[in-house]
């Protein structure tokens, strides 16, 4: 167990963020977890860790708001004392087709699932312990065709991609490792009105769960994964297009 250990889970109110946070709390790590638009899911929650015996707080932050995702470092740190992984979950999907795509749709996608992850890292990593850990939520969409109107969606998920495996040279003389998680369909908020259409195109005929997410995330977060790093790990149940 990990009682000492400390967790900030960026988007973790609700879906594969939410999964992550209470895994890592089962798992014995303090939890922080940040929200931007429903304090009520992220106050579930952070309930739900504490009813099983474990430490939780919640943290407002826009992932959009470099001032705000220091911020929620600075808090977890003032609570906790340190900081030992770090989940970027935090992330928006602004479906279009390029003919029609808006550049407020454009800006928002790569304020929050590019520069809002690069921020996040650089936040986290400054006051991390020595063999840290930094773990993202990318998407399979990086490596694989997803449906038009994905581009945008698909580029930002592919710069993370990117970024991982080279912050991984960053980080390494600090025994800090960074790995990025790529899932396919998952049943949450945002594939909710999909699910019909996309399972046919899994080919284990079903989309995934975020606990499922959350079970890689755990071991990315833990001694046995020490050995890797700079790595994008794609689970979506063998998903094509």
């Amino acid at each position: 167990m990990n009682h000492e250990k400390v967790a900030l889970v960026f988007g973790g109110a609700r879906g594969i963020g939410a999964a992550i946070a209470a895994r890592l709390a089962h798992d014995g790590y303090r939890v922080a977890i940040t929200w931007v638009s429903r304090p009520d899911r992220a106050q579930d929650v952070v309930s739900t860790i504490e009813r099983q015996g474990g430490q939780a707080i919640a943290i407002e932050a826009d992932s959009a708001d470099a001032a705000a995702i220091q911020a929620a470092v600075d808090k977890t740190l003032h609570r906790y004392g340190r900081l030992d992984v770090a989940v970027v979950n935090a992330g928006v999907l602004r479906p279009g087709t390029i003919e029609e795509y808006a550049l407020a749709d454009l800006d928002t996608t790569l304020a929050v699932n590019v520069r809002g992850v690069f921020l996040a890292i650089q936040a986290a990593v400054k006051t991390m312990a020595e063999g840290g850990r930094v773990i993202t939520i990318g998407s399979n969409t990086a490596v694989r065709t997803g449906h038009a109107g994905s581009s945008v969606y698909a580029m930002s998920k592919a710069a993370v991609a990117s970024m991982v495996q080279n912050l991984a040279l960053d980080l390494a003389p600090r025994r800090i490792t960074i790995n990025n998680i790529q899932p396919g369909p998952v049943a949450t908020d945002m594939t909710a009105s999909m699910v019909d259409q996309i399972t046919p195109l899994v080919p284990l005929q079903r989309i995934g769960k975020p606990e499922e997410i959350a079970s890689l995330a755990a071991w990315l977060a833990g001694e046995s994964s020490g050995y890797m790093t700079g790595s994008s790990l794609t689970i979506d149940g063998g998903f094509v297009l």
